[in-house]
Parts: C-alpha cells; sequence; structure tokens
C-alpha cells in the first residue's frame, strides 16, 4: 500500500510505456516543452475534463474528470470520461437507484498507435476504478481526435499485469 504522496501520475504510465527517456525527462526532470500536437491535446482534454459537463443519456450517466487512485499500485489522475450503464448487475451508485456497469474511456489527440501506450494508460485507469468501486471491468474505449471514432478495448489478465509491470517499472522498486 502506497500513501498519497507516494502515488505516480497516471498520466506517466502511457509516457513511460512510450518512452521512458520521455517520462524521466518529463516527470523527473520537469522538463517539458508543450509542441503544438501537445497544446491540441491539452486543449482536448481540458474541455472533456470539464466537470460541468456531467450529463444523463436515457440509462447512461457520463461522468467527466472523475478522480481516481489505487493504494495497491500507487498510482493516480483523473479519467477522461467514465460512462455509467443501467444494467440488471454492476455497482450501485450513491443517490442513485438500481446498478450501473461502469465504462471508462480514455480521449487521446491523434489516431490510433502500433505500440500499446495508450491501452496500458486506459486499463490502469480501470484497475483504479475496480479498486475504488470494488467492481469488475471487462472492457473500455480510446476515443482518437483525428478519426472522431471510439477503439473497443478488452481488459484482460495480461494487460492487467503489463500494467502492474509497467508501474514497478516507472521509477520504482515493487
Amino acid at each position: 500500500m502506497y500513501n498519497e504522496e507516494e502515488h505516480l501520475q497516471l498520466s506517466g504510465i502511457q509516457h513511460f510505456a512510450y518512452c521512458p527517456r520521455q517520462w524521466a525527462l518529463a516527470y523527473l526532470e520537469m522538463q517539458w516543452n508543450e509542441s503544438l500536437r501537445t497544446y491540441e491535446g491539452r486543449l482536448m482534454h481540458d474541455r472533456v475534463h470539464e466537470a460541468a459537463n456531467n450529463e444523463k443519456r436515457g440509462d447512461i450517466l457520463i461522468v467527466r474528470g472523475m478522480k481516481i487512485y489505487s493504494r495497491t499500485l500507487g498510482i493516480s489522475g483523473e479519467c477522461d470520461v467514465v460512462e455509467f450503464h443501467l444494467s440488471d448487475t454492476g455497482v450501485s451508485l450513491h443517490g442513485r437507484e438500481g446498478f450501473y456497469k461502469v465504462i471508462p474511456i480514455e480521449y487521446k489527440r491523434g489516431k490510433p498507435k502500433e505500440h500499446d501506450a495508450d491501452i496500458l494508460q486506459l486499463c490502469a485507469q480501470t484497475i483504479c476504478i475496480e479498486e475504488m468501486l470494488l467492481c469488475d471491468i471487462s472492457q473500455g474505449y480510446l476515443f482518437y481526435g483525428e478519426t472522431k471514432r471510439r477503439i473497443e478495448v478488452m481488459l484482460d489478465t495480461e494487460l492487467r499485469l503489463k500494467v502492474k509491470k509497467n508501474v514497478c517499472s516507472n521509477a520504482r522498486i515493487c
């Protein structure tokens, strides 16, 4: 179990998986120069994270900028979007009737990539949500701004183990 002060930033998982050197420069050395692409990505995330834009569409609750953490992995951050679909099974939500299936959605500015860094970040978010809400989540989505499409991601055991290995490599000895 990690204390909150020891938590790694969830966004760092994607950076570390893509390029450990880039991660070290940004998260350890605090050397980050924003480019046009990172600026566009930040603007998109600022809009997506706007909690005032939480909404209900029929039987779906859409929550933006949900703060999450995992004490067992020692990570914390914010989800772009989490959808709660009314279901016969799932989690109960304070102030709401029924049960809800939980579906995390991570937004990315660009397009799908050859590597799995984005998928690892989504899976890490899922692990946090599962720990917080005491539920199981089998799928999530990556939304890419360039293609304006969601890609379904099945969150299996192999992927979860890869996330745990990545977090342990992320400037931490497990």
